[in-house]
């Protein structure tokens, strides 16, 4: 599975999850996972050549409802001059029971 794949201009970044290096960060702590969200999602657009700036999208599956402040508070502090579109989903659960959020991004690179 790739995670993310580059078509024209856009970017889609598969569901990222608080993982580093295959350890999961921040158990029980949804700002830290949220940060390694943002962390995994950078770097995918990295490689693709683009940056948080290009980001329009973002899709958080979170599996509490409760969590989505600690969410918001990340995204929000991220994107702060120019917020993407969002969207929000309450999930039973994620592969894990340690991950409390997964993020998905799309990015459209300047032409």
């Amino acid at each position: 599975m790739s995670q993310g794949v580059a078509r024209g201009g856009l970017i889609h970044i598969s569901g990222q999850v608080s993982l580093d290096q295959g350890k999961v960060v921040g158990i029980g702590d949804a700002v830290a996972q949220a940060r390694q969200c943002f962390v995994n999602i950078e770097e995918v657009l990295r490689l693709a050549g683009a940056t948080l700036d290009d980001v329009v999208a973002l899709r958080c599956y979170l599996v509490d409802a409760r969590h989505y402040a600690d969410y918001a508070l990340v995204k929000n502090a991220l994107f702060a001059d120019n917020p993407p579109c969002g969207t929000a989903v309450v999930v039973k659960e994620l592969l894990s029971p340690d991950f409390l959020l997964e993020v998905e991004a799309v990015a459209q690179r300047s032409l």
